[in-house]
């Protein structure tokens, strides 16, 4: 079993919450999910598949509506895709140990509550062109970190874009609901190559996510102000970060 039954009834409550908030900005959830399990004490050992599927279903989710309101700028999104992919796949075939694996995801949580509390600022009406060799680069190093812990890199990803003025907000969400999709398919092929088992009890928490998922896609492709509900989830991974650094 992934976790103690006597709780079950309390996760899924929270992950189909977790799954339409990251929906409703244009990512799949991984961090959100890792905190979740985290919280719950999961072994490490599914953390990373668990998270990668649920990412794939509701980052595709999320990626259909933002691409049907005509947000997705296909040339940015290759740019970052063409080394992220490789890159991921060689991330999802290495094991981590399991303290190094905990700080790492602290930190990374830590990126996203900066991110829900909008640290980096918004959108952006000076938009540049990106370089060839930019996007590379970075999703590269996107890549290979998201195969590695278990994400698909859009918590990286989008504000990266909003910083170096790449984009706007909902094309900044839209290019990374894909880089996550391809992301979290490659990190998870290279960790089924290496010998990863998908838990039983993975494809009940994919029909509950999917339901969060579809309402979030929907709502934030539509212009719903999302701005209370970042903060919600913002606590959430704090709790969890604090959590993974203090225990």
């Amino acid at each position: 079993m992934l976790f103690d039954l006597e709780y079950i009834w309390f996760f899924m409550i929270l992950l189909p919450i977790i799954s339409f908030l990251y929906s409703s900005v244009g990512h799949g959830g991984a961090s959100g999910y890792l905190a979740l399990m985290a919280l719950f004490s999961f072994p490490t050992e599914v953390m990373k598949p668990t998270a990668l599927i649920l990412n794939l279903f509701i980052s595709g989710i999320a990626f259909f509506y933002y691409y049907k309101e005509g947000y997705f700028n296909k040339k940015l999104f290759f740019y970052f895709a063409l080394a992220s992919i490789p890159f991921s796949y060689l991330g999802g075939t290495l094991e981590v140990d399991a303290t190094i694996y905990k700080i790492i995801l602290a930190i990374l949580l830590i990126f996203a509550v900066l991110k829900m509390l909008d640290v980096f600022g918004k959108k952006s009406t000076k938009i540049r062109e990106i370089k060839l060799w930019q996007g590379l680069l970075i999703g590269s190093v996107i890549g290979f970190f998201s195969g590695l812990i278990g994400i698909g890199g859009g918590i990286i990803l989008t504000p990266v874009i909003l910083i170096l003025h790449w984009g706007k907000m909902k094309e900044a969400a839209a290019v990374s609901a894909l880089f996550i999709w391809v992301n979290s398919a490659s990190g998870l092929i290279g960790q089924l190559s290496s010998g990863v088992r998908i838990p039983a009890e993975l494809y009940g928490l994919i029909a509950i996510a999917i339901v969060g998922g579809l309402l979030g896609g929907y709502l934030g492709s539509k212009r719903i102000n999302n701005l209370h509900l970042r903060y919600v989830l913002a606590i959430v991974l704090a709790i969890a970060s604090v959590k993974l650094l203090v225990l």
